[in-house]
């Protein structure tokens, strides 16, 4: 496989900036993030930063995406939910390393734009769904891990109820786009434990105007 020299340096810059999870690594090389931003944007497509897709939305730049879900357990038989399928960049790079994915997005568009490239990528185990994402997915629940692309003050008790003891959720936490961090939620019998880890900024829930998934770093 011949690798294009901005993927190379872009793995090379994640694995300096803390990424050290190889087969995080190994699947941010395999899904080509030039085909999940606008044509008009594809030189920029290997920068670590975030790029507009549309919406009042961004991709995650790849050093968060790459933060996050090595956070999450190495165990491809996981249930993953994604709250905020975005471009469906983050979606595909878990469909790499989970045997089954679900995602939820808010924006019909969007989600109809990530299956178009999915299909041209031939993945074929991410489920999809049209919803407020704040809401979960009872009807799949309990799952083993969700990750989330939204600034909450903090975590959603309907999310929350929707994750099986000992399940985990990874989600920035604070309302202040200067003041928030990637935590890592734990259920446990008798409540949830919060570790934070990444200093990050996505867009509130509180300033989405009812667009849950607007990330923007």
């Amino acid at each position: 496989m011949i690798f294009d020299p901005r993927l190379i340096r872009l793995i090379m810059e994640l694995r300096t900036a803390g990424v050290s999870d190889t087969a995080v690594l190994s699947a941010i090389e395999r899904v080509p993030r030039d085909m999940f931003v606008p044509e008009s944007m594809s030189d920029r497509a290997y920068e670590n930063s975030a790029l507009p897709i549309g919406f009042g939305q961004y991709i995650s730049a790849p050093l968060v995406v790459g933060q996050m879900v090595q956070l999450l357990p190495r165990d491809e038989k996981l249930k993953i939910l994604e709250i905020g399928t975005g471009s469906g960049y983050q979606t595909a790079i878990l469909s790499d390393l989970y045997r089954r994915v679900y995602t939820i997005e808010i924006e019909r568009e969007l989600l109809d734009a990530a299956q178009r490239r999915w299909e041209k990528l031939e993945i074929t185990n991410i489920v999809t769904r049209h919803a407020d994402g704040q809401k979960g997915w009872g009807e799949q629940a309990p799952f083993d891990a969700m990750i989330v692309s939204v600034a909450f003050d903090d975590a959603p008790d309907q999310l929350l109820a929707h994750l099986r003891v000992g399940g985990f959720m990874i989600i920035p936490i604070g309302n202040d786009e200067k003041n928030q961090v990637i935590t890592k939620i734990t259920k446990t019998n008798g409540g949830f434990n919060a570790q934070p880890y990444y200093p990050v900024q996505y867009m509130p829930w509180a300033q989405t105007a009812g667009l849950p998934n607007r990330a923007v770093i």
